[in-house]
């Protein structure tokens, strides 16, 4: 068995040494290392070129991080694919971990784990994010076993860290790879194409040390959220069967990301995007919720802020 470690970058000399540094310390060997610079203009490459390791280094013009994965699928010569973002770094034993729990359950195609978030000191601020999203205990629970319904699970919650993916090349290539013209959630709707299909399982442990930076949080949940519908879309498009075997209602599913993106909106102050969205769910699936705000959205602002302040007053009562 060959794991093929992909990584992405893009302006990323301050930390892709890191990176691959963490690859290179791991108690069970990675066959080789991708790293498919999409466009970088700073020193990324030069830095690159001081590591060591077994390292094939591509540059590409800047199409973003889907296209420059799927390059590393493409290009990869291991059976296994093992993600890595490039400010990111693994733990030592992501890799035992992961081989551990494919050798207990052989059937398996996708290995995913749990992260630890780390500021840019490299000092640790979330030691668990499935914790913090109440799934560790579960998932404790169910460690090295084949997940169930695990499809209906994940168009629920995200909660698959994408440095810690581990999956079947083949996998991924017969899914369709990375959809390139989604920006935001492209590795969701992957997985769910995975997952559709084959098992998958969690580690639960922090396989990997996620850097956080200090970008906007609104933009990046504005940004995330006018993505969702597209996502959920294309998850249905391929997924649809399978997700009703697991009973998800798929038209629901896409209207729902649709009101989530219209309530953003709507919290914003954003009328006409807010509108715009809750029309999209309602032509999804009729809901009662959808309509409510649509219509609301009809009202003078001055109306909008009375009816809020007398929903306060009733949920402080």
């Amino acid at each position: 068995m060959k794991i093929s470690a992909v990584i992405p970058a893009y302006n990323s000399a301050k930390f892709i040494a890191a990176a691959v540094n963490s690859i290179n310390a791991q108690t069970t060997p990675i066959y080789e290392i991708i790293i498919i610079d999409d466009g970088s203009t700073d020193n990324t490459e030069q830095i690159v070129a001081k590591l060591s390791g077994n390292i094939s280094y591509y540059k590409q013009p800047n199409q973003g991080p889907s296209a420059a994965r799927n390059k590393g699928i493409e290009i990869a010569t291991g059976d296994w694919i093992a993600l890595l973002d490039a400010d990111d770094q693994w733990t030592a034993n992501k890799t035992m971990l992961q081989l551990q729990a494919l050798k207990a359950n052989p059937t398996l195609h996708f290995i995913f784990g749990d992260e630890a978030e780390i500021d840019t000191e490299e000092n640790v601020i979330t030691p668990s994010s499935l914790d913090k999203h109440y799934l560790l205990t579960e998932l404790k629970k169910n460690s090295g076993e084949p997940i169930l319904n695990a499809l209906a699970a994940l168009v629920k919650k995200n909660f698959v860290p994408t440095s810690s993916a581990l999956f079947k090349r083949s996998t991924a290539l017969e899914a369709g790879s990375f959809n390139s013209a989604i920006r935001f959630g492209e590795d969701l709707e992957l997985w769910a194409k995975i997952v559709a299909h084959y098992p998958a399982t969690c580690v639960p442990d922090a396989l990997i040390l996620r850097r956080k930076h200090n970008d906007s949080a609104t933009t990046a949940t504005e940004r995330m959220l006018s993505q969702l519908p597209m996502v959920m879309s294309s998850i249905r498009q391929h997924t649809k069967s399978q997700l009703i075997s697991q009973n998800i209602d798929p038209n629901k599913m896409v209207a729902d990301a649709y009101w989530t993106l219209g309530y953003w909106y709507f919290v914003a102050g954003d009328k006409l995007n807010a509108r715009q969205a809750f029309l999209q769910s309602l032509k999804e699936k009729l809901d009662t919720r959808s309509l409510l705000y649509y219509l609301t959205c009809l009202l003078p602002q001055a109306w909008i802020a009375l009816i809020r302040q007398i929903r306060q007053k009733f949920t402080n009562y």
